[in-house]
């Protein structure tokens, strides 16, 4: 569904991407691990376009990504941000029907609204919410009403950015089981950029572990603990020693 094939990007004398390339099957979930500034949101914004990359390929089911009609091309996917990214100024329901409120998806309000209370219903959030205003929402719930939003329009693509930051364990294991069933429930295909372990081995079926601008790692969830890549056993285990350099 996503290929990526050689792509490079550099901001100046700062190169991020060296050369990446990934597959991602359709109706799949991709998790990408790695350190923090090794790359993940830059390939996430290469893929959907908001960063041009230097040079490489990115499809999306066969055609170039920054190809044809480009509302068309984002109609396909959904996001869920990692620090919510809700408007603060808008009711809940207007939060999830965003896209369909205006665009090439726009509905009726009412139709909308209907499409939002059901959204929040399949995240475990009653009607009674979809008039409050996220101030008004646990940050458990506000992720939920995120969630509820990238699902919406049901797009064939998801990504997930840190989907459990900030959340404690209880609520980041509601959130995880969340994602895998609704995930698998819409067939969707889904990428998701995380430094929770607990996540990964919870959403993924492919892991790949981005380092130094390349993917140094790619192979099933199951394939983590016996992987034989000291970069990965580094990263999984937390250990401060080892190929990564701990910068202190």
């Amino acid at each position: 569904m996503i290929r990526l094939e050689n792509v490079t990007k550099a901001f100046g004398p700062k190169h991020v991407l060296r050369g990446l390339s990934l597959e991602i099957p359709r109706g799949t979930s991709m998790v990408i691990i790695g350190g923090s500034g090794t790359g993940k949101s830059v390939t996430l914004k290469c893929i959907l376009g908001l960063i041009e990359p230097d040079s490489g390929r990115i499809t999306v089911d066969g055609a170039e990504a920054s190809a044809g009609d480009r509302d068309a091309f984002l109609a396909r996917f959904g996001m869920l941000f990692q620090g919510g990214a809700l408007f603060d100024s808008l009711p809940v329901w207007q939060n999830v029907a965003f896209r369909l409120l205006r665009g090439s998806l726009k509905r009726p309000a009412h139709e909308a609204r209907e499409i939002a209370v059901e959204k929040l219903r399949r995240v475990g959030l009653t009607p009674d919410v979809a008039d409050l205003l996220p101030a008004e929402l646990s940050g458990g719930m506000q992720k939920r009403v995120g969630l509820a939003r990238a699902i919406a329009a049901d797009p064939e693509i998801i990504f997930f950015d840190e989907p459990t930051a900030g959340l404690d364990p209880i609520m980041s294991g509601v959130i995880n089981d969340l994602i895998r069933e609704i995930v698998v429930e819409m067939g969707a295909t889904a990428m998701t950029i995380t430094h929770d372990m607990t996540s990964v081995r919870a959403i993924a079926d492919n892991v790949a572990m981005l380092h130094d601008g390349v993917i140094q790692w790619t192979g099933p969830v199951a394939k983590l603990d016996e992987s034989g890549d000291p970069y990965l056993d580094q990263f999984i285990h937390g250990r401060a020693t080892g190929p990564i350099e701990a910068v202190r």
